[in-house]
């Protein structure tokens, strides 16, 4: 065997080892939220980017939902606007709100966009707001048991899935803005960009929801030790959502919402390492954390969409 042979048999042999991962989900929505690190850093931007082509030309149907935190902030301190939060929610005035909006919608997407289209046409960017794809009302959370007035955040309220489906039909790649208007007052509102991942994976039937964030996945037992839990029912997801991270609930939350909702797999994966979308869909060990499904009876989704709303990713 020559060495150019033998160099090259790890790579049939990862190929090989991806061939059942590429059967089960074949033609199967993928719902990837995109986020933390991957958002900033632009070795990891490309990184995703072609992830998620990859996964496109593999045969799955990706679609992307992004928000952009960091972005936003930063804009928001170019206006001279405050970044204030309550209840780990963005306080978002109309003034803040037009700057969600331009963030999202005008910045955010178009590089993502531009990024992926880098291999082909394939991406087109919309927002919640586009054919209604998410409605929202307003969203008041509780502090100290009084209702507290953050001004545009959204609870979503209902997913339509016409405008994703027919593009997804015509093998594009959509990236949603977390961007929802209200169907009863003609508002737009900021909503939490993990959240309409979720919503948005059950309304479409999909496969698997991704989120990736900054951290390995779900710790067993944060701070006193970093072991990852690899895989957890929703039954034991639930228990242990109250003792959660602020940062990591809506995180959980949309991925319990999403496999009580018929998505027979949500994780959580590290975005900091490269190409961790391949390593978790196309390998025997994955990485991250994985929530499944309790049982039989246990995919039914509890309402139009998961209650926690707009948080500090934005």
């Amino acid at each position: 065997m020559s060495t150019r042979k033998h160099t090259a048999l790890p790579k049939a042999q990862t190929l090989v080892e991806a061939l059942p991962w590429l059967v089960r989900h074949n033609n199967k929505i993928v719902v990837v939220k995109f986020g933390g690190n991957a958002m900033v850093d632009d070795d990891l931007k490309a990184a995703f980017a072609q992830d998620v082509v990859f996964l496109r030309q593999a045969g799955l149907r990706p679609v992307v939902v992004h928000g952009g935190g960091p972005q936003i902030s930063a804009q928001l301190d170019r206006h001279g606007l405050v970044s204030e939060f309550k209840a780990g929610l963005r306080v978002t005035t109309p003034e803040a709100m037009d700057v969600v909006r331009m963030v999202l919608a005008g910045q955010v997407q178009r590089e993502l966009v531009g990024l992926l289209n880098a291999h082909g046409p394939h991406a087109v960017g919309l927002t919640g707001e586009d054919g209604n794809t998410i409605t929202a009302t307003k969203h008041q959370p509780r502090v100290e048991g009084e209702l507290v007035d953050i001004g545009r955040v959204g609870e979503i309220t209902g997913i339509d899935t016409g405008l994703i489906s027919t593009l997804l039909e015509d093998e594009r790649i959509p990236v949603v803005s977390s961007i929802a208007r209200s169907a009863d007052d003609h508002h737009v509102y900021n909503v939490n960009a993990d959240t309409a991942a979720a919503a948005l994976a059950v309304a479409l039937g999909a496969e698997t929801l991704l989120v990736l964030t900054d951290v390995e996945g779900l710790y067993e037992d944060w701070p006193h030790s970093d072991d990852v839990i690899s895989r957890l029912t929703a039954g034991q997801l639930e228990k242990l959502l109250p003792d959660l991270s602020s940062g990591m609930v809506p995180k959980m939350e949309g991925c319990l919402y999403a496999v009580r909702g018929g998505v027979s797999t949500a994780r959580v994966i590290d975005g900091r390492v490269p190409h961790s979308i391949l390593l978790e869909i196309f390998t025997d060990e994955g990485i991250g954390t994985m929530v499944v499904p309790d049982g039989p009876g246990a995919q039914t989704a509890p309402g139009a969409g998961p209650h926690t709303t707009g948080g500090d990713a934005q």
